[in-house]
């Protein structure tokens, strides 16, 4: 696309094809070239010592990972965005960044188990007091900030169940005492939910999941606003966890097609989640985009699309029951991750939470719903509620 001609507010398709990378900064080419880079040389002393060019080493950026970073921005509306190795990586630098012993950190409770796990590991040892809310707290979440709160981490919907939250008004309260919002956003991609336009400081991703597409890597991303993105960038340079080009380039190169894939991927699921609604054996189906369920009204609010990903609880189901539905599964693998074009189940546990308990009435299965024929989803779906003997 001629950049005289392209459209001054170009559509979510069009900045997702063209984005990211100019064709005319390396001899035409549509796709960026893939930098492998440690040391990036100096023409003098004097540009060395004031490091007055665009590179001066791998780990500060190269033309790959800039493209990738830019193109993100894009679709945030973020100020700068780092890249580091894994999604749990995309979590932890910006904690480590904005954490200080003595702080508070709220944490939404229904959240990956990743993210519990270097809370109470690491940051509880740093000297940093973790408190964890139930995401059903609604107005009584300003009663939980202190003078000392820091940090407020959300996901939403809520980890393996799939809470909503109402993101603006936890953004307007936490800022009212001076603490920065951070949330992991994998679930809706920026396609379905900008974070930062609504109070949102920094939003997370693992890029692993649906800009990547293909469960052949791990990689994550953070992207901060104008007030945040100078000490994200810092934090990410202290460190050192920077993303390589090979898998830049792979995100990239998913990120063209992400549009399409998601809407595949919605329609597939919410097929599969009204089909589980009726059947005998599911007690319950966990997704904020069912018109029924209890977040709804917020996703519509603040959401414009769902992903793949979504829940429903085994009626009167324990362990024997949920292993036999998972064993009886041919089209479904069993594998963790999700965001893939395949789909997977697994059985969740929901052992860690602290306050948010979770649904009752048997086993919690989750479902990533990929790109296959929904036909044949169904017909494994239903050969493995029989099998599950549930209900």
């Amino acid at each position: 696309m001629d950049k005289k001609d392209a459209p001054a507010d170009p559509g979510v398709r069009t900045r997702l094809a063209h984005g990211g990378h100019d064709p005319r900064s390396f001899h035409g080419f549509v796709n960026p070239p893939v930098v492998h880079a440690s040391t990036v040389l100096f023409p003098d002393y004097a540009t060395m010592k004031s490091r007055d060019q665009q590179y001066v080493y791998g780990t500060r950026g190269t033309p790959t990972t800039d493209a990738l970073a830019h193109m993100i921005d894009e679709m945030e509306g973020s100020a700068g965005t780092i890249l580091v190795p894994s999604g749990l990586a995309a979590i932890s630098v910006p904690l480590l960044g904005f954490l200080s012993a003595g702080d508070h950190c709220l944490v939404v409770d229904a959240l990956y188990n990743p993210t519990r796990r270097f809370c109470d590991n690491v940051l509880a040892r740093m000297g940093i007091e973790i408190e964890y809310f139930d995401p059903a707290v609604g107005d009584g979440f300003a009663n939980l900030l202190r003078e000392n709160t820091k940090v407020v981490f959300l996901e939403a919907p809520g980890s393996n169940t799939f809470e909503m939250i109402d993101i603006p008004a936890i953004a307007a309260a936490s800022h009212q005492t001076g603490a920065v919002v951070m949330i992991d956003n994998t679930w809706a991609t920026p396609l379905f939910f900008r974070p930062l336009d609504h109070g949102v400081d920094i939003s997370i991703h693992a890029l692993t999941k649906y800009p990547s597409g293909h469960s052949d890597l791990v990689m994550g991303s953070a992207s901060a606003n104008e007030a945040c993105w100078e000490r994200l960038e810092d934090a990410h340079f202290t460190i050192g966890t920077c993303a390589q080009g090979d898998d830049c380039y792979a995100v990239l190169r998913g990120m063209r097609t992400l549009a399409l894939r998601l809407a595949e991927h919605e329609r597939n699921a919410l097929k599969i989640a009204a089909w589980l609604k009726v059947q005998k054996q599911v007690a319950q189906v966990l997704h904020p985009a069912l018109p029924d369920d209890p977040g709804y009204a917020l996703w519509k609010r603040d959401f414009s699309g769902s992903s793949g990903l979504f829940s429903f609880v085994l009626k009167d189901a324990g362990e024997a029951q949920a292993a036999a539905f998972l064993d009886a599964l041919q089209v479904f693998g069993l594998g963790y991750s999700w965001g893939g074009y395949e789909s997977l189940a697994v059985l969740v546990n929901l052992e860690d939470r602290v306050v948010a308990k979770g649904p009752a009435g048997g086993a919690l299965i989750r479902l990533q719903i990929g790109l296959e024929d929904t036909t044949d989803l169904i017909i494994d779906l239903e050969r493995a509620l029989k099998a599950s003997g549930a209900g």
